[in-house]
């Protein structure tokens, strides 16, 4: 195993916000030619925000070949996108890819009605889609940028939870994507480890509240995952060594996640709800 993934010292690869997955070096493993699937999501519909790429697009994968329907959202990387819907199709799926901006509330609403429309129902509620800047000192942070994380990564997850709930209905499940950073968090990205911080309460509270509704929800928390965030949001040097500071020595490549999120949204899941499921290469979550 510990020359199946590949391990740092990556390629300098520097990338405008939000990256995009051809320019990565080494590409990232979303499962393409690995995963298969065993019908656990035979019939299911999911909505998956930030599902272009990254682990959106291995859990998109995964799901499709498990038998779900797959809509996903992006922000404007449409090649990515393109690619992502056309692997969820080969495998005779329905899909949906849809250009929309989060961080408005308006925009939530519209992506779930839509979802709805589309597919007559929604089961499968994945927020997976993130805002992640560093910053050496609290100063670098202008209001601007600690607003747009806020909304795109805990406002955004409380607007689609609210707008997905009447359709869940019993057997409905939520999954967010929270952090190593949720317990953890690393300095340098203090507005993006704050909402995920935000994220892992934000789920263990509605867990509670959706019980008796029959609605579970859980988060999964990776550690270093390769993905376009990662040479676009990040110092060149800590790109070359990402992932390196884990027990396994390097990060995960996004197939190594969708299988949590493919157990969480299945029935095998059935009396999990309200738990984080770390996913870190062995880095502890405190």
């Amino acid at each position: 195993m510990t020359d199946l993934f590949p391990r740092p010292p990556f390629p300098h690869q520097p990338q405008a916000v939000p990256g995009t997955t051809r320019q990565m070096s080494p590409v990232p493993d979303h499962g393409e030619t690995t995963y298969q699937g065993s019908g656990r999501l035979a019939g299911k519909r999911a909505l998956i925000t930030g599902g272009d790429s990254g682990i959106g697009r291995a859990v998109a994968i995964a799901f499709a070949r498990e038998g779900a329907d797959v809509a996903f959202c992006y922000l404007n990387e449409d090649a990515d996108a393109d690619e992502t819907r056309q692997l969820v199709e080969a495998e005779d799926r329905k899909c949906e890819a849809i250009r929309l901006d989060i961080s408005k509330s308006q925009n939530c609403r519209a992506l779930v009605d839509k979802v709805v429309q589309s597919f007559g129902g929604l089961d499968i509620l994945v927020n997976n889609a993130a805002h992640q800047m560093t910053f050496e000192s609290l100063e670098d942070i202008g209001d601007e940028e600690w607003e747009l994380t806020l909304a795109t990564n805990i406002s955004a997850v409380f607007y689609l939870c609210k707008a997905a709930m009447p359709h869940l209905k019993d057997g409905g499940t939520i999954i967010n994507t929270a952090s190593i950073n949720s317990d953890n968090p690393r300095p340098t990205l203090l507005a993006y480890a704050t909402t995920k911080g935000a994220v892992q309460n934000f789920t263990a509270g509605l867990a509670q509240l959706l019980g008796e509704e029959g609605i579970r929800v859980n988060c999964v928390a990776p550690g270093p995952v390769w993905t376009p965030l990662i040479p676009s949001t990040m110092p060149p040097e800590t790109v070359v060594h990402f992932g390196e500071n884990t027990p396994l020595g390097r990060p995960a490549q996004p197939r190594e996640l969708a299988p949590v999120y493919v157990m969480l949204a299945s029935d095998d899941a059935s009396y999990i709800t309200g738990a984080t499921v770390p996913v870190t290469g062995g880095k502890p979550m405190i």
